[in-house]
């Protein structure tokens, strides 16, 4: 069963920056050999869950919401199992909670219907 574990999150005025992490683990050591999509959701006060960014296994595929596109880059370390969410030019609407999350099937779907195994959330602020 993996676990998965958000940093990074906080407050940051309009326009800067953050780079929440993703820390995978288990205590099965064969679950690393396993194929997954990592996805970054995110949902904010109100609103529905949005998926706005994922990397497939192989981390040669990415997508990205039409929302977060050119502002947010996602990345992995496989050697650290660690998935990373680079976040710039952020927006008051880019407050949010936001979680990572893994399909097992590793399909490569922006959709939070689609992942199977979640991390607790790291709150992301953008204010002034």
């Amino acid at each position: 069963q993996l676990r998965l574990v958000e940093s990074g999150g906080g407050l940051v005025q309009p326009g800067g920056s953050l780079r929440l992490s993703c820390a995978v683990t288990s205590e099965f050591p064969e679950d690393f050999g396993e194929y997954y999509t990592i996805g970054w959701i995110r949902q904010a006060p109100g609103k529905e869950r949005e998926g706005v960014a994922c990397i497939e296994d192989a981390g040669y595929i990415t997508k990205y919401a039409d929302s977060v596109k050119g502002r947010f880059t996602v990345s992995k370390d496989d050697a650290k199992n660690t998935i990373y969410l680079q976040m710039n030019s952020l927006k008051p609407d880019d407050t949010a909670i936001y979680y990572c999350a893994a399909d097992l099937d590793d399909k490569n779907m922006l959709g939070p219907e689609w992942y199977d195994t979640w991390g607790q959330g790291t709150q992301v602020t953008v204010s002034s």
